[in-house]
């Protein structure tokens, strides 16, 4: 029961502490743009780093194609970073007129951080204008390396931007022990309340997604110039962007999972409650859906990847082993797709003699969820492998035993993850949560060693004949607006998952949030949010391909004769 104190005390908090908006709420406005200014800093965060490894590819092999490439990317920045901008100004609006109470907390105990943010953002900026605008004058001589020093530079200053606002964020998770909403700044700490608990976690996980985020967007880009080009040359430089893209994307995608594991790790380190709060209390079912749509990604990637094949001479080879890694595929789909508790009438679990099935109750545990997905992980990286070595003839001495040493790698990493997944059911959930790490680790010890090995392998190798970049059919391409609708659509429902198990606290047990919106929205209602943030996002992207197609006519159109 609540007694009078805390009543008076949560109206004394609610009195002047939150603003109100028209229609949509305080909540709902800040919410949307956070979600959509997090979602373009994450666009321009990742297309930075795209852009500085391809101009040194370029620079390295002296391929003009791959500098051509990576001005493209940098095009996109120019016009997102103002979009960037501008929701960045509306948020800071809103968070101080709507939440005046907590952004005066954030504000004395992040004050400096909040400075120094915002100068690296003007110098950021100045660094990018540098970098596009120098683009062709500087790329001649040793001044290449200096104009690739500044996408360097570009890529360090985002970084140190995107720590700074991760440690605002993961306070609001995992404030220091001891601080409450009275404690005085210098109590607290600037260094101390930025290097919390989950302040790392959120920091690998971001730059890795944020990778996987900007790859996805430049692919999407790339199906949209290939779809609207006029000449088989534009086609074949379209393609063969989207495929770079898709090629990033994919493969950094590939060890985002690992990075979610670590962060959800250090969430029950911190606070058990909060752990279980989101992977067994009322968000479980929004981990289905995640299941879902990341299955999404792994068929469309893999379906992208597979069509490709035919316009690679020698992939031939490869096709009849594709139809068996989509039915391992859409198997492990189904498993990790497949909940603990079900749903159902009273009718309905008496039926199945409780709230969990009879059989599909043996799937819904994480020894089947976590084996369906390291298998998933292993298959995708076995497309990659097949697309790479399509068109190769290997011609060292010991390419068979390489080759060989390869399939054990694989075999060997499959029987571990299975292994681990079998024997989960026999042993305390304590234990076998710890038998992940050992999945993970087979996985990751594969995917590296066969790298390598593949490198040494393919070195020298003859070639089958040319990639026909441009000859591909236009469904290929849909497959690339997919993943990137499905990222962007997962970037919003994982961010929901982290805000949302902090439920009536802005500050997790600090400050509580006392608004009229204090409750954390259900499943469906969160969905419709996120969703709408999405079709913002995306019209606005769309915008910006439009526009970056129209600076690209404008700079190839001939000057009048004359000059008039």
């Amino acid at each position: 029961m609540i007694d009078a104190l805390t009543l008076v005390q949560a109206a004394a908090d609610t009195t002047g502490a939150y603003g109100s908006f028209p229609g949509i709420g305080a909540r709902g406005a800040v919410w949307i743009a956070a979600q959509v200014h997090l979602m373009f800093a994450a666009f321009v965060l990742g297309v930075p780093m795209f852009a500085v490894i391809t101009e040194l590819i370029g620079i390295v092999a002296k391929d003009s194609k791959y500098d051509k490439l990576s001005k493209e990317f940098t095009r996109l920045l120019v016009f997102a970073y103002s979009a960037t901008a501008l929701w960045g100004g509306l948020l800071l609006f809103l968070l101080t007129t709507l939440y005046p109470r907590f952004w005066g907390h954030m504000a004395r105990v992040f004050g400096p951080s909040m400075w120094l943010y915002a100068g690296l953002f003007f110098v950021e900026s100045f660094t990018l204008y540098l970098y596009y605008y120098g683009w062709d004058r500087w790329k001649a001589g040793r001044a290449k390396w200096g104009h690739w020093a500044l996408g360097l530079l570009l890529n360090v200053w985002g970084t140190i931007v995107m720590f700074i606002a991760n440690g605002w964020l993961t306070y609001m998770m995992s404030p220091p022990s001891g601080v409450t909403a009275e404690t005085l700044p210098e109590q607290v700490g600037l260094w101390n309340a930025i290097a919390n608990a989950t302040w790392m976690p959120i920091n690998i996980h971001r730059l890795i997604a944020n990778a996987v985020f900007g790859g996805s967007i430049v692919a999407a880009y790339a199906a949209y110039r290939f779809l609207s080009a006029r000449t088989a040359e534009e086609r074949a430089h379209y393609d063969w962007m989207g495929y770079v893209g898709n090629f990033i994307a994919i493969s950094t995608f590939i060890v985002l999972p690992f990075a979610g594991y670590y962060l959800g790790r250090e969430i029950y380190e911190f606070n058990q409650q909060m752990g279980i709060t989101m992977m067994g209390g009322f968000m479980s079912w929004l981990w289905i859906v995640q299941a879902v749509l990341i299955g999404v990604l792994f068929l469309a990637a893999n379906y992208y990847l597979w069509i490709g094949m035919a316009r690679i001479p020698g992939a031939e080879r490869f096709r009849p082993y594709t139809k068996w890694m989509l039915l391992l595929l859409v198997v492990c789909w189904i498993v990790w797709g497949t909940p603990h508790t079900m749903i159902a009438s009273r009718a309905e679990l008496a039926a199945m003699g409780g709230s969990h099935h009879p059989f599909l109750n043996i799937l819904g545990v994480m020894s089947a969820k976590n084996t369906a997905v390291n298998l998933m992980i292993l298959t995708t990286f076995l497309s990659f492998l097949m697309y790479r070595r399509a068109n190769k003839r290997p011609t060292v001495a010991w390419a068979k035993s390489g080759s060989m040493i390869e399939g054990a790698m694989f075999a060997l990493a499959a029987g571990v993850v299975v292994f681990y997944g079998i024997y989960g059911y026999f042993v305390e959930a304590i234990v076998r949560i710890g038998f992940s790490v050992y999945q993970v680790a087979a996985v990751l010890a594969c995917i590296i060693g066969v790298t390598v090995i593949d490198l040494f392998v393919l070195r020298g190798a003859e070639s089958r004949g040319e990639i026909r970049w441009g000859e591909m059919p236009e469904r290929s391409q849909y497959a690339l607006f997919v993943l990137a609708i499905t990222f962007t659509w997962l970037m919003g429902l994982m961010g929901f998952a982290r805000s949302g198990i902090r439920q009536h606290w802005h500050v997790w047990e600090v400050m509580r949030d006392t608004s009229a919106q204090a409750a954390t929205p259900a499943l469906g209602a969160a969905a419709n949010m996120i969703s709408l943030c999405v079709v913002i996002f995306l019209a606005l992207v769309a915008f910006i391909f439009w526009l970056g197609g129209l600076a690209e006519r404008a700079v190839q159109r001939p000057e009048p004769a004359g000059g008039a």
